[in-house]
């Protein structure tokens, strides 16, 4: 069974799958979030339909390595959504994670401007892509 990767955002929520095998992972759409308690209710439901047995939760680390209000919030939510979905949850720094996703979704010819939502849901690929591969080592 898959994992499924959470960015957290206080206005989308990026997801991605990981395949049965946690190999690979690919993205799988973004969540307007308007308060936690939908977007876990949501996420829960996500879970379930996905079948996906683990979370990867990023956590936007400071460069310099400390923890701000904002790594704070993801914990938070993380920790929120593995009491309500049962799952172990798995935090990951996702330092430059958005700015990965936009530097491909570019090179791909795609126009963030019109299309905001890839940027959640490729930022989610890449920071669950970065923990499968960490696990796989």
């Amino acid at each position: 069974m898959g994992t499924l990767g959470v960015d957290f955002g206080e206005r989308r929520i990026g997801l991605a799958i990981s395949d049965d095998d946690g190999r690979v992972a690919v993205p799988l759409g973004t969540l307007r979030r308007t308060s936690d308690r939908s977007a876990i209710a949501e996420l829960v439901a996500i879970l379930r339909r996905e079948g996906a047995q683990a979370l990867v939760v990023g956590e936007p680390v400071n460069l310099d390595g400390t923890r701000g209000p904002a790594a704070e919030r993801a914990r938070s939510f993380a920790a929120r959504l593995a009491r309500a979905s049962g799952l172990p949850c798995a935090l990951i720094n996702e330092s430059l994670t958005t700015v990965a996703a936009a530097e491909r979704l570019r090179a791909a010819g795609v126009d963030l401007r019109r299309q905001p939502e890839l940027l959640d849901a490729v930022a989610a690929q890449i920071l669950l892509q970065e923990a499968l591969d960490q696990t796989a080592r």
